[in-house]
């Protein structure tokens, strides 16, 4: 059994952003300052704990869910351009991690239809960052990774 091995999976997921070639920049935390003019996406950790359906009586199984977001100004110089952008961004990075279904061998799946209760998905909104309005999808990448912990003997 090995420990939550964190940074690996936001580095897979950050270079499984930026292969999609729709980022202008893609951050492995949340941004403290405003984004820049182009298309930015942030990838963070949200929540852990144990994928009951997936555990064992030896080990447990996680369940890892980060929120991957991307960030639009709303400034864009037509407005009905800023959606289709997000959008298309959005889409891919939800293509992307359809694709690296392991990300590489570092996770068991991410959990593309929620068996574990939270399905991949995204979710638009509007968020002021340092007196800046941006249009925003957050994704919420669900992953579960096999026998991270021992339970006891």
């Amino acid at each position: 059994m090995a420990d939550l091995q964190y940074q690996p999976i936001v580095d897979a997921l950050v270079s499984a952003a930026q292969e999609t070639g729709q980022f202008e920049t893609v951050n492995g935390h949340e941004p403290k300052n405003a984004p820049g003019n182009g298309v930015t996406g942030a990838v963070w950790f949200r929540n852990v704990a144990p994928a009951a359906r997936q555990s064992g009586l030896d080990s447990t199984t996680l369940l890892l869910v980060c929120t991957f977001r991307c960030y639009f100004s709303m400034t864009a110089e037509s407005p009905d351009y800023i959606d289709p952008v997000l959008l298309t961004a959005a889409d891919a990075l939800l293509a992307a991690y359809s694709g690296e279904f392991t990300l590489g061998g570092l996770i068991r799946e991410v959990d593309l239809l929620g068996m574990n209760g939270v399905p991949l998905s995204a979710k638009s909104g509007y968020l002021d960052v340092a007196g800046k309005l941006f249009r925003i999808i957050d994704v919420t990448v669900p992953m579960t990774i096999n026998d991270v912990y021992d339970q006891a003997q």
